[in-house]
């Protein structure tokens, strides 16, 4: 392992999210195959020591080993990779005193205690120790009780259930008595001084490996004793372990510290991306105008710099909308309509439908105060409700209206929730209907020119209905917003879609979290109305700066891949050196 030529390249290589976890693994593969440190021929070999074990485990009255001496009860050439000659292969269960897991005490939680003996649950084994911030304790009595998985100063803990499988930790000499649960293994070495290889060991990828490929059981998989004492162990010399430890330790130093600096430069960049994402959010007053174009095209030219992360390039994303909806991302042009004129145009239309019958009268709403919006209104822009502009509110059909036994595979789609994916609507192959059931439900088919709207789960979800889905039908948990031609449904749909509207549809509007979009709610809301010449000018501008967060995502992705390459090549690199060194002593 070569730190100068991690350190030359870490710039590059830690753009890769998991760069210091791979070199952690990387550095415990090479010390358990035996090429992280010189072999010296003068060590006492692996068989001597093994000879040892043996006779420790005799002193115990401990049955006989599993292993067929230095080869691990494997067959010639079916070992898992090649060891040094003085190495020797067994098994995990040769190496142990004792080893399986602990045992739930009768009554379970119950009989847990402010204080006493600690229990050790899964929770508090981690790869560097014990946590024990959240222990559970049990009485001494039941403690004297559980005698057979009480722990002892040098066992390895390791978890063989559920999502933590495989953490593991050393037991330090200060704990005094504590127990474990059916969760946690105990290993316990018969002879001692070989513990810290042997956790090393359990950390490496390749021991990690068999823990995970060995779980048996449904849901809550686990690693049975008999599988855990069979995992083949590559045994080094007890002199040749001691260098093994001690150079790891000096490299998982080193990459604390690529870590630290990762983290480091990691908040900087993100206290600059939020810092100059907040300046973009924040309320312009007409004479800070100038000032707030210079930063968002600064902002802009530094893109590449500022979003380093795909939660910047998320988080910009609501940044453009935010600035679309409040009037800060186009220039106003004295020339256009007033959205007054817009408002009026509004009215005539559905004026117009109501004669026709084609709607129905509904209470004129309160007319809004531009103080109702939130923010300055832009000039030419003026206060409006949701009712003020939609020519219909209709919700989807009620779900006894849609039966199982109505979806036809090939039919004509329904559109749910889960349909609506980055303001497309994406038919659900299971989710469709035959032409009978579609005949029925008629007064929901939907129009191009609609906007479907998630009203439960992620409010504000939305898509606008193109050409191409008019005729479909909307679904139950879905709402049709239905608009007049004078207003832009894809400005609509970017408004409804804006941080603005979603915590207000989150539930600000009324101080809780909303389960289900209540519609007057919705349709009380009071938004800034632009003039329709810059609706579109808005729309033209967010399809840019949407398509310019798109690349940005795609050159962060190829950014990450690029560091994943080197880091793979560095790492090769790092081995070669080995293999190199190794061949060149041996000759």
């Amino acid at each position: 392992m070569n730190p100068e030529l991690l350190l030359a390249h870490f710039d590059r290589i830690s753009d890769a999210p998991d760069t210091v976890p791979r070199l952690r693994g990387f550095i415990l593969e090479l010390a358990v195959r035996g090429k992280l440190v010189d072999q010296n021929p003068n060590d006492e070999p692996s068989s001597r020591l093994m000879k040892k074990i043996e006779t420790a485990r005799d002193r115990l009255g401990l049955a006989e080993g599993i292993t067929n001496q230095g080869t691990g009860g494997f067959a010639n050439g079916d070992v898992p990779f090649e060891i040094p000659p003085n190495w020797i292969w067994v098994q995990l269960g040769d190496l142990c005193s004792k080893t399986g897991s602990g045992s739930t005490p009768r009554g379970g939680k119950s009989v847990y205690l402010n204080k006493g003996v600690p229990f050790l649950r899964s929770q508090n084994v981690h790869d560097d120790s014990l946590r024990l911030d959240d222990v559970a304790y049990i009485s001494h009595e039941t403690h004297e009780k559980m005698s057979g998985t009480a722990v002892r100063p040098g066992d390895l803990l390791l978890n063989i259930t559920g999502g933590s499988i495989g953490r593991c930790c050393l037991v330090a000499s200060g704990l005094g008595q504590a127990n474990v649960s059916q969760h946690v293994a105990i290993i316990r070495v018969a002879l001692d001084g070989i513990q810290r290889f042997l956790h090393q060991l359990v950390l490496s990828p390749y021991f990690q490996s068999f823990v995970l490929s060995e779980q048996t059981g449904a849901g809550r998989g686990g690693l049975p004793k008999n599988r855990m004492d069979r995992i083949p162990v590559a045994l080094p010399p007890l002199a040749e372990q001691h260098r093994i430890v001690a150079k790891v330790d000096e490299l998982m130093a080193l990459c604390d510290r690529l870590e630290g600096a990762q983290a480091e430069r990691e908040v900087r960049r993100d206290r600059l991306a939020a810092a100059s994402l907040h300046r973009l959010n924040q309320p312009v007053g007409a004479g800070d105008t100038q000032a707030f174009r210079e930063h968002a095209n600064f902002h802009l030219q530094h893109l590449p710099r500022l979003t380093t992360r795909p939660e910047h390039v998320k988080q910009l994303r609501q940044t453009i909308l935010n600035l679309a909806v409040r009037g800060q991302l186009v220039p106003q042009d004295p020339k256009d309509a007033p959205a007054t004129d817009l408002l009026k145009r509004i009215q005539g239309e559905k004026a117009k439908l109501l004669r026709e019958g084609k709607i129905n009268r509904e209470k004129p709403p309160v007319p809004p105060s531009p103080d109702e919006v939130g923010f300055a209104l832009r000039p030419g822009w003026e206060p409006a409700r949701i009712s003020q502009i939609l020519v219909e509110l209709q919700t989807g059909p009620f779900g006894s209206s849609l039966h199982e036994s109505d979806y036809k595979k090939g039919g004509v789609p329904v559109i749910n929730p889960a349909s609506m994916k980055d303001g497309r609507l994406v038919p659900v192959d299971s989710m469709a209907i035959g032409p009978d059931t579609l005949e029925r439900l008629a007064t929901f088919k939907l129009r191009a020119g609609d906007i479907v709207m998630a009203r439960r789960g992620e409010m504000g979800r939305c898509a606008v209905v193109t050409e191409r889905e008019e005729g479909w039908l909307c679904g139950t948990g879905s709402l049709i917003l239905r608009l007049p031609e004078s207003v832009s449904p894809i400005f609509f749909a970017t408004l409804i879609g804006s941080p603005f509207v979603r915590e207000y549809l989150g539930g600000s509007a009324v101080g809780a979290t909303m389960q289900n979009l209540n519609q007057s709610i919705l349709l009380n809301l009071v938004i800034g109305l632009p003039p329709l010449a810059e609706q579109h000018r808005i729309v033209a501008k967010v399809d840019e700066l949407m398509a310019l967060c798109d690349r940005l995502g795609a050159q962060l992705a190829t950014a990450q891949s690029e560091s994943r390459r080197l880091l793979e090549s560095v790492l090769y690199e790092a081995l070669s050196t080995v293999r190199e060194g190794r061949n060149q002593a041996r000759s």
